[in-house]
Parts: structure tokens; C-alpha cells; sequence
């Protein structure tokens, strides 16, 4: 897919206007502004730990490539030319090649405005461009938030990893929700 395609626009509830669109070479400072921020706040997300410019760099170059090459799709959300959310579909591979994996990251100030709940179902539309039939996403079952914006889009918690974080003192189970593409 093309880098900097954009794929669709929207007011958040806000009133201000979102774009989503493919990724490009010139946010690398913007998606290294937007994980280490949500690593600061201690996000309920998979990263812990910081990311520097270098290992960035090294991450959007293979993300880029294989958004390119059609392997992989990634999508940012921008507001006034600034990245606030990003989000992907990893393609498995082999006998799994039906299974696409989402992720997706918000920046704080940006939530609760319905930009989670648009991101995710333009992943869904897009997720038939690579002929996925089914949906999975990984979620710490601590992030309320996070699963009623899935719930809402169609996903279904079909497992759970009890205990698979540890973080702050506590453990935490880790959610794996599921959505058939039709």
C-alpha cells in the first residue's frame, strides 16, 4: 500500500478532524513521541519500556517495507498534523495466513472522543483487503476502556492468559478477543 494513503476522515466528538491515514517516513519523531509517552503514563499496554530514536528508526523502516510490500497494514491517526494514535494488522504467516493480529495505541488526550471506536473498524474494512477471516487482539484485562471499544466493534473475549503481567505490584490477565470476518 502506498505510505502516506489516506484511507479515511472523521470529527472525533470533539468536533476536531481526524485523518487516518498509511505512515511515512517523516513521523518517525511523532510515533516515538506517542509510545514513549504512554510508557511514561504506564498505558495498560504490552510496552514498558522506552524506545529510542535508533530502535524507532530500525522498527518503522521494517514497518514501512512491509506496509509496501502488502504484508502488513498500518494506520496512523493525525489532528493538526501531529500523530495521536497508531494502529496495525500483523498477517500471519503459513497456515495461519487467514489471521490478522491488531494493535492499537492512543495518545491520553485523545480518548473517550470516539477515535478508538473508528480506528478500529476502518482495521475491520481493511482487514478484507488481505482476505483475513478472523480478527485477534491481545488486551490486559485491566483496560476497561480499551475491551468496550473492542466489545463494540464486534470482538469476543475467547480466551485468557491469567497472570501474564506483572506490573505495579499486581499480576494481570491478559485477554485474547477474537472477531469473524464474514
Amino acid at each position: 500500500m502506498q505510505l502516506g494513503k489516506v484511507v479515511r476522515k472523521f470529527c472525533a466528538q470533539d468536533g476536531q478532524e481526524v485523518i487516518l491515514r498509511t505512515p511515512k517516513w517523516e513521523d518517525l519523531d511523532d510515533l516515538m513521541k506517542l509510545i514513549n509517552s504512554l510508557v511514561d503514563e504506564k498505558a495498560e499496554i504490552a510496552r514498558t519500556v522506552k524506545v529510542t530514536r535508533d530502535e524507532e528508526a530500525e522498527w518503522l523502516h521494517k514497518m514501512l517495507a512491509s506496509l509496501e510490500q502488502d504484508e502488513f497494514f498500518f494506520l496512523v491517526a493525525e489532528v493538526d498534523r501531529k500523530i495521536i494514535a497508531s494502529s496495525d494488522i500483523r498477517i500471519l504467516e503459513g497456515d495461519e495466513k487467514h489471521v490478522g493480529v491488531l494493535g492499537i495505541v492512543i495518545e491520553s488526550n485523545y480518548r473517550d472522543l470516539g477515535i478508538g471506536t473508528e480506528i478500529m473498524k476502518t482495521l475491520v474494512e481493511q482487514a478484507t483487503f488481505f482476505d483475513l477471516k478472523v480478527l485477534m487482539l491481545h488486551a490486559l484485562a485491566t483496560n476497561k476502556r480499551a475491551v468496550h471499544v473492542y466489545k463494540k466493534v464486534g470482538f469476543v473475549q475467547t480466551g485468557k492468559v491469567p497472570k501474564k503481567h506483572f506490573r505495579q505490584g499486581r499480576y494481570i490477565d491478559e485477554l485474547i478477543m477474537t472477531k469473524l470476518i464474514e
